[in-house]
């Protein structure tokens, strides 16, 4: 994967690149993390066919931080700058819960650059307790930690956290900076995440995005408990959601909202993309 960044929509927005000879996937990580979130899949080798483009979206990872401008226009506005910038007329594009519902609201308001849609465990409607359930890993936004060791500590007694391996470390070590006493304090600041959720994820009528869109897409579902004995996305809600879609496959996969994306799960989601875009 090669870092980099591009100007697009007033900011600089950081993107890793697998530079691979094929059909471009862009793919858009979940409220709070960082463009390294895709790794596991990566590790599985999503990577060998597709040139995989995953970014740091605007307030996460290393992209800028501006102090507004978080809305769902926003983000998809650094990402068809994105594409510009890169000479991508038209791709496959996904993303991981936040990620995907910006890939709904993209389908919807840019749907002449956008082939076809992976969506990784977002639907219209999510469980009913999810703030609760998200309250732990909401948490961390913002804090300083003594040490890496101890923030990663902290990651690991998540309940959601049923699993771990070590391509996960990269993951956590872009979630956070390194200060000059060996403390680390995670990049993304609650104001911003505040804006992102707000004025991002609130609001916008996903009934009315989900059912026009047009675009072959795949719904993968971690239905393993993630918080409260229960999945983040409980599959009725998932596969209602896929019922609203004109042409929507759906994939259940090991693992939960988190950990559905490494392993066996990164196996299965894997396998799911590479038969859907087989197609």
């Amino acid at each position: 994967m090669i870092s980099k960044n591009i100007h697009t929509n007033s900011i600089n927005l950081h993107y890793i690149d697998t530079e691979t000879e094929g059909p471009v996937i862009i793919l858009m990580h979940g409220l709070t993390a960082n463009s390294h979130a895709f790794d596991g899949l990566l590790a599985e080798g999503l990577g060998k066919k597709w040139r995989v483009i995953s970014v740091d979206l605007r307030g996460r990872g290393l992209s800028d931080k501006p102090t507004e401008g978080y809305t769902m226009k926003d983000h998809a506005e650094d990402i068809l700058g994105l594409m510009d910038g890169l000479g991508i007329e038209k791709c496959i594009v996904g993303g991981h819960s936040f990620g995907a519902l910006l890939t709904f609201y993209m389908a919807f308001h840019h749907a002449e650059r956008l082939e076809k849609l992976l969506l990784l465990d977002a639907a219209a409607r999510l469980h009913p307790q999810t703030k609760e359930m998200l309250g732990p890993a909401l948490s961390r936004i913002g804090q300083t930690y003594p040490s890496f060791e101890t923030y990663l500590e902290k990651v690991k007694a998540g309940a959601y956290m049923t699993y771990w391996e070590d391509t996960m470390l990269s993951y956590y070590q872009a979630d956070v900076k390194l200060n000059n006493d060996g403390s680390v304090t995670q990049r993304s600041t609650p104001e911003n995440m505040t804006e992102a959720i707000l004025k991002g994820s609130f609001g916008e009528p996903w009934l009315d995005y989900i059912k026009a869109v047009e675009q072959p897409a795949i719904l993968l579902n971690g239905t393993m408990n993630y918080a409260l004995d229960a999945p983040l996305l409980p599959k009725e809600f998932a596969l209602e959601t896929v019922s609203l879609m004109k042409n929507c496959q759906y994939k259940e996969v090991w693992g939960n909202h988190q950990t559905m994306l490494y392993g066996q799960g990164a196996k299965d989601i894997v396998a799911g993309i590479e038969s859907f875009l087989a197609n």
